[in-house]
């Protein structure tokens, strides 16, 4: 099976893709895994309300149990009452989700591979932006044609490229180190740069 190419921004050739990260079937149920585990690490978990043992409130009876004609009163505190404890309120907790580090791996690659079949991903030469260019990284993306949401994945010394690219509508920057599927599946298009590439095959080949 022939390699998949995929076209470089800015220019009029185009490149292989690499077979062991662009050719992975589409395993569903590894990458709905892998994208909710992305997603849940992402909150913060630290949502909390207080119980009727937190709320700053007194401890004395409202009023006598008996004679005002009232109901009988309980504690404040109680969750019924204005200014009381919340009942079965969030607390501060963790949303953290293993995955199996191959399985993660997998899921990766099969994310990839997706939009290599359906031609929505390109690959970038980084130092063509040693100068931050806004202007530049937007019409290479306007010559590339995709006008959905992209995702451009650089290597961390690619900063030029970065200032270039992060202020286009519609246009989000990753860092190849802290890639996800959910990443990965939930952009349009794709731009990869060449230093980025070589990253991702050492992490997943």
């Amino acid at each position: 099976m022939a390699s998949a190419k995929a076209p470089v921004l800015g220019k009029t050739t185009k490149a292989d893709l690499p077979k062991g990260l662009f050719d992975e079937p589409f395993h569903h149920s590894l990458v709905d895994e892998a994208a909710r585990a992305d997603l849940a690490s992402r909150r913060q978990g630290s949502a909390s309300t207080r119980t009727r043992g937190e709320v700053a409130m007194t401890g004395a009876k409202a009023w006598r149990q008996k004679g005002t004609g009232r109901a009988r009163v309980g504690a404040l505190s109680a969750p019924s009452r204005f200014g009381g404890g919340v009942a079965f309120g969030p607390k501060p907790r963790h949303y953290t989700v293993k995955v199996n580090r191959k399985a993660r791996r997998k899921a990766l690659r099969s994310a990839l591979s997706v939009h290599a079949e359906r031609g929505s991903v390109a690959l970038l030469d980084a130092a063509t932006f040693e100068t931050p260019s806004t202007k530049n990284a937007a019409q290479a993306l306007d010559k590339w044609g995709e006008k959905r949401s992209t995702l451009i994945v650089l290597a961390p010394e690619e900063v030029g490229a970065a200032k270039s690219f992060r202020n286009i509508e519609r246009v989000q920057v990753a860092e190849v180190s802290a890639l996800g599927v959910a990443d990965v599946i939930g952009a349009a298009s794709l731009v990869v740069s060449e230093g980025a590439l070589e990253k991702l095959q050492e992490r997943l080949g």
